[in-house]
Parts: C-alpha cells; structure tokens; sequence
C-alpha cells in the first residue's frame, strides 16, 4: 500500500516577490512564536512568506525555522528519512 505524499515546503516565484510556503507552521504556535517580529512582517497568511529583496540574516532566520519544522514533522512521523524512486 502506497502512502500518499503531501508536499511540506516549496517556493513560488511570482513577478513581485519570491514565496516561501512551509507547512511546517500550520498549526505549530511555538514554532511560530518563535519568529522574530521582522520575519513574521513578512508572512502572507499562516505558512507563507513574501520577499521582494536579499535579506540574508531573515533566510537564515527562515533556514532554522524550517528546519525545527523538519524535526516536528519527523519526530511525527510525516517525513521519513528513505526517498522512493
């Protein structure tokens, strides 16, 4: 039996700004109280953020969100650590 497969994080680029969606916060209040007020000005609804430029110390931010969201998902048992072919 095949389990289905949901997609977890995934960047949209669009003419105005670049996107990055992570599913990882839906839901997860401690993860998202864990952003800072600069990061979380740049959310468009609960799992999705809007960047028009470079910032750097804001993708690093994101970098470590995403992947406390990885952890979650995996301490869960969403993700699994074997890739399908």
């Amino acid at each position: 039996m095949k389990k289905p497969m949901i997609p977890v994080a995934w960047v949209q680029i669009g003419k105005a700004y670049v996107s990055f969606h992570f599913m990882g916060l839906y839901g997860n209040t401690r993860l998202r109280a864990s952003m800072s007020k600069e990061l979380q000005a740049r959310m468009q609804g609960k799992t999705c953020f809007n960047f028009r430029k470079n910032d750097e110390a804001l993708f690093m931010e994101l970098e470590e969100l995403t992947a406390r969201g990885l952890a979650g998902f995996k301490n869960a048992g969403y993700v699994s650590e074997k890739r399908s072919t």
